[in-house]
């Protein structure tokens, strides 16, 4: 296709943007496109620097990220874009859905050249959680805490938002010392160093990223704490015995939609009769879900490859047929991913002179940026959400549930 075609069509996608305004420039010359939405203004600008940005925008998420990390275009504020693209993006989902029946046997037919073995599994994460322990120290807050905080005051900061984070994962768990928790995702190990230190009780943690093991193991050596936690280097797939609570923060994403089914059954198999399970995960809006795991989206390509964001239907499909738990509670986070964001996007702001000093070159900030941008856009939008869901086995009595029973019948008679 020429530049010139590329154009004409890109530039008639654009000015069929719906839900806010997009103010593009282009070798001196400036044009609005779109509709501005009253009730929720959304402005963007959109600088092309290269005339093969209109050859990355018919490529979708995956051409644009590419292209803004080769410097094919630029904007003061990537947010504003991604969240008039995220506005847009179910006409491309009917599109892609239209396609499904003829994609499908080819995506199930490469599919079982590219599943996440565990080999495979190991290369993928290694892709993106062994970047460098540096990157995400300064990115994140002292407590390394990679997922959404838990704003319960808007002014709290992130420090405080995660440790709010962990105070409600274990009080939901109702975690105590004489409790044996699994949790399956180390990241740098802050969920078992809180779960030891502040609860009491014994914690196994695994990961399958050998820098993010390394630095937990050295955490919890400073804490104190080697006597109560156990880091181990294994696929969850691998794990065996029986432990009373079990959490994963976050880590259900890198999975692949292949096989959700397994890490749902290796949970319910890991778990006691009587125990519980904390899972926070980022899931994608059911109707969505066809589209996001036939597609080789930005995020699939460029940040997670063979992961995929789980729907909430998904989720209870799963459950239902996979396991012996039911859902006790959920909470949305979704907004508190927003606030998270922000302070992520901040801190790397902040420090882009230290990241070049360290090796990050600018392409690799410029892909960072976007990464950010799109997943803040994307909650903001609610194209993404997070969730917060207690589940149960059979057996499981929740003991805020025990304690109230006396006072019923006391009332009762």
């Amino acid at each position: 296709m020429t530049l010139t075609l590329a154009r004409r069509l890109g530039f008639a996608l654009l000015r069929r943007t719906r839900g806010g305004a997009i103010e593009l420039r282009e070798g001196g010359r400036r044009a609005r496109l779109g509709a501005q939405d009253e009730n929720a203004p959304l402005h963007g600008v959109l600088e092309v620097r290269d005339g093969r940005f209109w050859l990355a925008l018919l490529r979708g998420s995956r051409g644009l990220g590419g292209a803004y990390a080769d410097g094919l275009w630029a904007s003061p504020d990537l947010v504003p874009l991604v969240r008039i693209a995220a506005r847009n993006a179910h006409r491309f989902d009917h599109i892609r859905d239209a396609w499904w029946p003829v994609l499908g046997p080819w995506r199930a037919l490469t599919g079982r050249i590219r599943q996440n073995t565990e080999a495979r599994s190991r290369r993928q994460i290694a892709h993106h959680y062994d970047l460098g322990n540096d990157l995400y120290e300064l990115m994140l807050d002292p407590s390394l805490m990679y997922s959404a905080a838990k704003y319960e005051r808007r002014d709290m900061t992130l420090e405080e938002a995660q440790r709010a984070k962990l105070d409600a994962i274990c009080e939901k768990l109702e975690l105590r010392p004489s409790d044996h928790l699994l949790e399956i995702g180390t990241g740098w190990g802050s969920m078992a160093i809180h779960a030891a230190a502040q609860y009491g009780c014994r914690v196994t943690t695994t990961t399958i990223s050998r820098e993010q093991r390394d630095r937990a193991v050295a955490r919890i050596r400073e804490a104190g704490l080697e006597d109560r936690v156990t880091v181990l280097l294994e696929d969850y797939r691998r794990l065996t015995g029986r432990y009373d609570k079990l959490v994963s923060i976050e880590m259900i994403e890198a999975v692949g939609w292949r096989h959700f089914g397994t890490f749902f059954r290796t949970c319910s198999r890991l778990l006691r009769p009587d125990g519980a399970m904390l899972l926070q995960a980022i899931t994608i809006d059911d109707r969505a879900f066809h589209a996001e795991k036939a597609t080789r989206s930005f995020i699939r390509t460029y940040i997670f490859p063979g992961g995929c964001l789980p729907s909430m239907e998904i989720i209870s499909r799963n459950l239902a047929r996979r396991t012996d738990m039911h859902v006790l509670d959920l909470e949305d986070l979704t907004g508190d991913y927003v606030l998270t964001l922000q302070e992520w996007r901040r801190n790397v702001d902040a420090s882009t002179a230290r990241l070049e000093q360290l090796g990050y070159d600018e392409r690799f900030r410029r892909l960072w940026r976007m990464y950010l941008a799109y997943c803040e856009a994307g909650f903001a939008e609610r194209r993404i959400g997070d969730v917060q869901l207690l589940l149960a086995k059979p057996a499981f009595h929740r003991r805020s549930q025990l304690a109230a029973a006396p006072a019923a019948a006391t009332a009762a008679a």
